[in-house]
């Protein structure tokens, strides 16, 4: 089992902007720059890296999303407490 992985992701307030953003990376729309646009995180700055982090380390929805997810393909919603995340997982190790 993966016990690290890196990710990008772009976390908005809420459900229906995070499905438009789905639809729009469906078409071939950028990630980062969609995260550099639309991301409430502060990774959004830079287009939505996470870097590398271990299993365990980010709040379970977003972990088990992280290390469940098909690789490169943009996953989601997932909500947190935080709002909606769309993840693209980049590798897992």
């Amino acid at each position: 089992m993966a016990k690290t992985a890196a990710a990008l992701h772009i976390l908005v307030k809420e459900e229906a902007q995070a499905n438009d953003l789905l639809a729009q990376l469906a078409k071939g729309a950028n990630f980062q720059e969609l995260a550099k646009k639309h991301s409430t995180c502060p990774s959004g700055r830079n287009g939505g890296d996470l870097g590398e982090f271990r299993q365990g380390q980010m709040v379970p929805a977003f972990d088990k999303a992280v290390f469940t997810c098909p690789l490169i393909t943009p996953f989601g919603p997932v909500k947190t407490a935080f709002g909606y995340h769309i993840i693209k997982v980049l590798y897992r190790n």
